[in-house]
């Protein structure tokens, strides 16, 4: 599996990819799922949509360098490695606020975005340094 992730980001384009449909699929399961599921999860509609709606601009812009972006990537790789970051800072900082009113399905279902993201953030950070 490790020599999978180091064929994967020797192409860094790869990488806006995997965090274009990362960010996207977050998007839909926050809009569509979530938002209608809102008080089994303990957050309000409108901090859903908010969050879809970020992710969602966040999956457009991965995408868009993934088809545009061929040369000085890693600005726009750096670009979308803050953004996650102060992503997961967000949604941290909604469940600290919100944890008397959020379930433990929707403290499991943030917490463990995080862990991903802050997985991609990593890799994000390590083909930076690489290239």
């Amino acid at each position: 599996m490790i020599k999978s992730v180091q064929q994967f980001i020797t192409k860094p384009r790869n990488i806006f990819l995997l965090d274009g449909f990362g960010a996207l699929l977050t998007a839909v399961l926050l809009f569509f799922v979530l938002r209608n599921f809102n008080a089994f999860f303990g957050l309000s509609k409108t901090i859903l949509e908010y969050l879809s709606l970020l992710a969602l601009t966040f999956s457009i812009y991965s995408i868009l360098c993934y088809f545009l972006i061929n040369t000085n990537w890693k600005s726009f790789l750096k670009t979308i490695c803050i953004a996650n970051i102060l992503y997961c800072i967000l949604t941290f900082g909604i469940v600290v606020y919100h944890s008397k009113s959020i379930s433990i399905f929707g403290m499991a279902y943030f917490l463990g975005e995080i862990i991903i993201i802050s997985g991609l953030i990593l890799l994000e950070i390590k083909t930076i340094r690489k290239q």
